[in-house]
């Protein structure tokens, strides 16, 4: 089994080495002056199970080009198999048509991944999980909800007593399971979009009244329908709201936002390399990926389930 990283995640990936007790393959993913991308694999992995760790989040294209020709690169030199690990995947929120002549983009990246070589996908909380069926090779999506209610135990007094909040109906599925973990109450936000990356709270499912709140969701991009989100859950009477969200995209003025806003804390993966202005955030810290992506990989190695990781 061998481990290699492009350049999107290289300290996830490194952590991920550390809980394999395996080294990173040595590789080299460079620019040309033209900044086309170019890989030159320095180990011999013929006929070896290579695992290819690389997020695609911002520059989302360059990460992608780069997940493509290392795939490629493999396949040419002979491996085995090969396994894209995609901790955050990127064009997940393009899952279906949302209007006249518009693509589906989750679909076209799935397809250029199977076409590129890979025999496998490991990736976690996909926005969707039935993208899970646009690729033509196995996919498993990790959750993250064992991470994220070990995280909430381990921080919050009585986390039982805590009333855990799915932002939109959508993401009922995803909050019921850091819920049941906890043996924790349900609402719902009525969340109505009225454009992309835009939404408005129309209405609350459930009695927030005098509640210790924590929002779950799986991505957060520009954090104005999250803080939008937490400030009318407290205007209905919520003590305090604080958010788990897996993806920690936190694009443009997003973390300014956090800090100006009701939210007591954000909790995110490094699912996506953090530039140091996140990392520095005084509300926004982070939680591990690593120990569940590695044990998910080793078990793949090992023809293992999966799924039992959640039981």
């Amino acid at each position: 089994m061998k481990l290699l990283a492009g350049n999107s995640n290289q300290t996830l990936a490194q952590a991920v080495a550390d809980h394999l007790d395996l080294p990173l393959t040595k590789a080299q993913v460079k620019r040309f002056p033209d900044n086309e991308v170019w890989v030159t694999i320095d180990e011999n992995v013929r006929g070896e199970d290579v695992f290819v760790l690389q997020s695609t989040s911002y520059p989302t294209n360059d990460n992608l080009m780069e997940l493509l020709i290392i795939i490629d690169a493999l396949k040419r030199a002979s491996a085995r198999r090969i396994t894209a690990v995609m901790p955050y995947f990127g064009y997940a929120r393009q899952d279906r048509k949302t209007g006249g002549r518009t693509p589906i983009s989750a679909k076209l990246v799935a397809n250029l991944i199977t076409r590129a070589g890979a025999d496998r996908v490991l990736t976690m909380d996909l926005h969707s999980g039935q993208i899970q069926g646009f690729f033509d090779i196995p996919t498993d999506n990790l959750q993250s909800a064992p991470l994220m209610a070990a995280d909430i135990k381990a921080n919050y007094e009585k986390p039982g007593e805590l009333l855990i909040v799915s932002p939109d109906v959508g993401g009922v599925v995803r909050a019921l399971a850091v819920a049941s973990r906890l043996n924790a109450d349900l609402a719902i936000v009525d969340k109505r979009r009225s454009g992309p990356a835009k939404s408005e709270v129309a209405n609350i499912i459930g009695d927030v009244q005098g509640r210790r709140l924590i929002m779950f969701d799986d991505i957060v991009d520009s954090a104005g329908t999250l803080c939008s989100a937490a400030q009318s859950l407290i205007d209905a009477g919520a003590t305090e709201v604080s958010a788990y969200v897996t993806h920690g995209v936190l694009s443009g003025a997003a973390i300014e936002r956090v800090k100006n806003s009701v939210l007591k804390e954000l909790v995110i993966t490094d699912s996506i390399e953090a530039p140091q202005p996140i990392v520095a955030g005084g509300k926004i810290r982070h939680v591990s990926c690593a120990p569940l992506i590695g044990e998910a990989i080793r078990r793949i190695a090992n023809e293992e389930s999966v799924s039992k990781l959640f039981d």
